[in-house]
């Protein structure tokens, strides 16, 4: 799994280069509809059937999807105030190259 650091890093450069998603439904969404290029979700999210789903819609339709720690750090770097339990960047970016990294 890759570390948190680089995930949090590529999700900041799409948020200001390209595009993201942010939260469990827009991030769901942004998956079924064919649009997700990367999904990230917090390990910590209580209740778990928030986010349980994520990892196997990501599967079906073939979306790199990745865990990191904590909800706060996944909320900083989409650029929010608050925390986030998730976040799909739709649009790459400068990040395309990280993404791509990640896909490894």
């Amino acid at each position: 799994m890759a570390d948190d650091a680089r995930i949090l890093e590529a999700v900041e450069v799409a948020r200001n280069t390209g595009k993201i998603r942010k939260g469990a439904n827009e991030t769901t969404k942004a998956i079924e509809k064919g649009e997700a290029k990367l999904v990230v979700y917090a390990a910590d999210v209580t209740p778990k059937e928030i986010i349980m789903h994520l990892s196997l819609l990501c599967k079906d339709k073939n979306v790199p999807c990745h865990e990191v720690a904590k909800k706060e750090d996944l909320g900083a770097a989409a650029g929010l105030a608050v925390s986030t339990a998730a976040i799909a960047i739709v649009k790459e970016g400068d990040a395309k190259s990280s993404i791509d990294s990640l896909r490894a």
